[in-house]
């Protein structure tokens, strides 16, 4: 969709992306970096980002979905391109033919890729530290890699990794389960003897964690310049934010106060004031019942807060003083002047994280890449 059909859409800043990339590569050397590009590039546009990150110096990309590296491959993306998770079996022949290097940690799906007689097709063992989603037990660890390379020579094991659970979390607790999982880890390397890559830190990870660096890493969030948690956040002062969400005024009225706005009437005005409608709301991925957590978007430099239930389609805010017109740009996430709102923000101001608020961008608004004017 083309923004010049929508008053809202999401400029990608590809200049910010090689520069988180050029940034954390720095910090985890000589660890390699694979830039996570699932979910669409976390809302942001895999293929485009994808591009940037690999000419920011990334070796490889991770993504979650079989379709999503199909998606990649027929962009013309060459790059390494590793599965987070196994797919369903019957994938196998497609994952094959993509070159794909996909996770393995059942022996079920090993014999579906094998059945489609590949020739030395990559595959990384995961192994299960304490997460508790998906992955090899610790102790079946080594029966699984030895199941893997009795399948030779159609597959071969190119890695070996696990993933952190809480590394975003600077609790003496929690840095505490990440040793301990780095440990158990380490246990698991040693008895599997030499592979290729070993790898364990997220984005969390590789900033705050060294010990997790190990020959990769796997950044995700903090690519994009969002941080991965509190804990880790001034970690992260260095980064920038690659996504900003925009949109221009459609409608203004003035109000009369004890009027009431929006589904539900359930915001009542205390004096007079002017109201602006801005074309975007939780079908484009901004949720509900952000008007009641505080949420304001920024016209003119100022913060203007949501009234009234955010509706499928729109959303309504007080602009008292400002002088606003049909056309006037805003900003829902990102910076006019020396205002700024931030991902973190509405996670923080929802109860979530910053990753969910930019994954929850819809498709419905279109991503506009640019760069940055500072380069």
């Amino acid at each position: 969709m083309s923004v010049d059909l929508r008053w809202a859409w999401a400029e990608i800043d590809l200049d910010a992306i090689g520069h988180n990339v050029e940034t954390i590569r720095r910090r985890v050397a000589p660890s390699a970096l694979w830039a996570v590009v699932k979910a669409n590039g976390y809302g942001h546009g895999a293929i485009g980002v994808a591009r940037a990150a690999m000419d920011a110096g990334a070796e490889g990309l991770c993504v979650a979905l079989v379709q999503e590296g199909v998606e990649l491959r027929r962009a013309g993306i060459d790059a390494p391109i590793l599965l987070l998770s196994e797919p369903p079996p019957e994938l196998a022949a497609t994952i094959i033919e993509h070159r794909l290097t996909p996770a393995v940690y059942q022996r079920r799906f090993l014999d579906a890729l094998v059945a489609e007689r590949p020739t030395g097709l990559p595959v990384h063992l995961l192994v299960d530290t304490g997460m508790q989603r998906v992955g090899a037990h610790p102790h079946a660890a080594v029966s699984m890699a030895t199941a893997i390379e009795q399948r030779a020579p159609e597959l071969r094991l190119a890695g070996v990794f696990t993933h952190l659970a809480v590394a975003d979390d600077a609790a003496a607790a929690n840095v505490s389960f990440t040793e301990e999982q780095l440990a158990t880890f380490a246990k698991v390397i040693e008895q599997l003897g030499d592979v290729p890559l070993v790898h364990a830190a997220n984005s969390a990870g590789a900033l705050a964690h060294p010990a997790s660096r190990l020959s990769m890493v796997r950044v995700g969030i903090a690519m994009y310049g969002i941080s991965p948690g509190d804990g880790v956040s001034e970690l992260c002062a260095d980064l920038r934010p690659a996504l900003e969400l925009r949109a221009r005024v459609a409608f203004v009225k003035q109000v009369r106060a004890g009027s009431r706005i929006s589904y539900g009437l359930r915001h009542r005005f205390g004096e007079d004031t002017t109201v602006a409608t801005i074309p975007i709301g939780y079908a484009d991925g901004v949720p509900r019942r952000l008007w009641a957590t505080g949420g304001a978007v920024l016209i003119g430099g100022r913060r203007c807060p949501i009234v009234g239930v955010v509706t499928m389609d729109q959303l309504m805010v007080d602009c008292g003083d400002v002088d606003v017109r049909v056309g006037d740009d805003v900003t829902l996430i990102g910076r006019q002047d020396d205002a700024v709102v931030t991902a973190e923000e509405w996670g923080r101001r929802l109860d979530t994280i910053g990753y969910e608020i930019v994954c929850g961008i819809s498709g419905r608004v279109p991503r506009v890449p640019r760069r940055s004017i500072n380069g």
